[in-house]
């Protein structure tokens, strides 16, 4: 047997220290088995990543390099001032009145990066917000005033019930029906989807967190909220963001034309100055749920103007600053927290693998390429 190095001197761990590291492996082993049971690499029959990335690609197909949701979009960057004003119902410093550097991104719902914009698509805006103290805050936000689920499983089944009909194209009404009629909750939402009023474009439209989350104040004392980005100028600010969804209007036709037109739109209004928006929290009251986002809060709940988002450029996702982010909505500051939302610890599961899997493959260029953006002009 070889001799140690020099200096070198090996103890055999006595008891203690026995126990000690027998316990942090059974923590270890705990742990990684937990991650496996909710991954349900040990369940055959439990909704995994990969299937729900699976149900995704049946609607829209598999496009290598691009995110399996949201696919077409585009980096902005910019700040968020805090206003002081929500840091009584939690210790996040991001509410703090000090400014934190922000990189995001708006796109539209589904899996197609190439897809013509529609007036009516579904909007997203996805934030990370970096205070300079550290404790950065990640947000996902869509333009509609309700999700289509309650649980993981139920938009599972939703997808694979609205997948195209290779005959058609088109949902088959014989798995839409029985679908709705076994979830009316979803029928719901989508009913109050399909009558929300539509902005003109990115710019003048509002997002909406939809999860429930909650903040802690410095006493511990936690409130469930939900939020709101509201454009400057809205009609909508000092109301509440989230409530019933107000009557249809009909959409309002985008500058320009093309199959871009909602981009170039948002790049053009970026060239001609800074784009903002106010963060209004709504604290909810014991009777409002915090586990379904199928169902809107009352109109009434008390506002907080938390701060003001200022965006002022627009860059493509070819290598552009939000390519490598997943926009995770449970990455949060100390002093906010995740609800009893099943959707939340799904969005993060989902967005992870979807990372991993366009980390390996080749992205062809993005519908709104370098030269659209640098511009300001139509793609």
């Amino acid at each position: 047997m070889a001799e140690p190095p020099d200096g070198f001197m090996f103890r055999v761990p006595g008891p203690g220290v026995l126990m000690r590291l027998g316990l942090i492996g059974g923590v270890l082993a705990l742990v990684c088995g937990a991650f496996a049971w909710s991954a349900g690499w040990l369940s055959a029959h439990r909704l995994t990543q990969t299937g729900m990335i699976d149900a995704l690609h049946t609607v829209d197909g598999v496009h290598p390099g691009f995110r399996s949701n949201h696919a077409k979009g585009v980096c902005v960057t910019g700040w968020f001032e805090g206003s002081g004003q929500a840091s009584a119902l939690s210790t996040a410093s991001v509410f703090r009145r000090e400014r934190s550097a922000v990189v995001g991104r708006f796109a539209l719902a589904g899996g197609m990066p190439f897809q013509p914009d529609a007036p009516a698509k579904v909007r997203s805006m996805a934030l990370r917000l970096m205070p300079p103290h550290g404790q950065e805050w990640r947000m996902g936000l869509n333009d509609i005033p309700v999700f289509v689920a309650r649980t993981p499983q139920d938009f599972h089944d939703l997808l694979l019930a609205t997948r195209p009909d290779p005959a058609t194209g088109k949902p088959d009404p014989a798995r839409v029906g029985p679908f709705m009629a076994t979830h009316p909750d979803t029928a719901r939402a989508l009913a109050q989807i399909g009558h929300r009023t539509l902005s003109s474009g990115f710019a003048d439209d509002s997002y909406l967190s939809l999860n429930t989350f909650r903040l802690i104040d410095a006493r511990g004392v936690s409130s469930p909220v939900r939020w709101t980005m509201v454009p400057v100028g809205s009609p909508s600010v000092g109301s509440s963001p989230v409530g019933p969804p107000p009557v249809t209007s009909p959409p309002v036709a985008p500058t320009g034309t093309g199959p871009n037109a909602l981009f170039d739109a948002l790049v053009a209004a970026l060239h001609r100055g800074p784009l903002q928006w106010r963060l209004m929290v709504s604290v909810g009251a014991p009777s409002d749920p915090t586990s379904d986002p199928t169902v809107a809060w009352p109109a009434d709940r008390r506002q907080v103007e938390a701060g003001t988002l200022t965006l002022t450029r627009a860059e493509s996702e070819d290598n552009g600053p939000c390519t490598g982010i997943t926009f995770d909505p449970t990455i949060l500051p100390e002093g906010i927290a995740v609800s009893d939302d099943p959707i939340l610890p799904a969005r993060s599961a989902v967005y992870m693998r979807s990372f991993v899997l366009r980390a390996g493959q080749t992205k062809p260029p993005s519908a709104i390429g370098p030269a659209a953006v640098g511009s300001g002009g139509p793609s």
